[in-house]
């Protein structure tokens, strides 16, 4: 398919506040982050930033896995028989296994983000018997530098001054019902056994921080506006 505007596409600025703020608040165009893309980006981001402060990488970036798992609302409204409530209703299965559209953006945004191509991931996205939300588990081999890092205060630290951003106290399991209805998104940080693998807990709405909300954040950014204006609404719970 050719593309409808391509003289625009120089100027277009990839729509992720968290990680492309100061470039959202000079643009004219804007790409707004896909739902999985901006959970499995946001997840790993302080590991593999330079922003992190840290003069030495603390995990393997060619082993990266990302497991995900998405409401049946990511796919549209349009009609597909995957999609019927006969079809997703008491069901979980994965998809998009030997290659997802998102993966591609994914792995790009990545390795923008620790300024360097040496960044493999392995997606599997899941479809899950619900609305709307994402859960991302996400998967990370902590290098020998790395194994006496803080992750905790990694992670606090580098969103400190996020507003759409919570990190979760130690221990913590974040619950997709936790964020529905809101932009924000909530991590957890986790080391089983104290060992070598960093495993990280994201989750948001796939329809507002993935979506909707995501395009207002943005849009306040270009015009000068409260980053917050409009998304200040808390999760729908029940």
């Amino acid at each position: 398919m050719q593309h409808a505007c391509p003289e625009i596409l120089k100027e277009a600025v990839y729509g992720l506040p968290e990680i492309n703020r100061d470039a959202i608040k000079k643009a004219r165009v804007v790409g707004l982050a896909g739902c999985y893309p901006t959970s499995v980006q946001i997840g790993f981001a302080p590991l593999i930033s330079p922003k992190n402060g840290l003069s030495h990488p603390l995990i393997e970036t060619h082993s990266l896995i990302a497991d995900c798992k998405s409401g049946t609302s990511g796919a549209g409204r349009k009609a597909e028989i995957p999609t019927l409530f006969s079809e997703a209703s008491d069901n979980f299965k994965a998809y998009g296994v030997l290659g997802h559209r998102h993966l591609p953006e994914i792995t790009q945004g990545l390795k923008v983000i620790a300024g360097h191509d040496k960044i493999a991931l392995t997606f599997v996205p899941h479809l899950t018997p619900m609305i709307r939300g994402i859960h991302s588990t996400l998967y990370a081999r902590i290098l020998p530098e790395g194994r006496v890092m803080d992750f905790q205060a990694l992670y606090e630290q580098f969103f400190a001054n996020e507003p759409f951003i919570d990190v979760l106290p130690a221990g913590s399991h974040p619950e997709t019902r936790s964020v529905r209805g809101s932009n924000g998104m909530k991590i957890a940080i986790h080391r089983p056994g104290g060992g070598d693998t960093l495993v990280i807990l994201v989750v948001e709405d796939n329809l507002v921080k993935g979506a909707s909300g995501q395009g207002v954040q943005c849009m306040n950014l270009m015009f000068d506006l409260p980053e917050t204006m409009g998304l200040e609404q808390i999760a729908l719970s029940p």
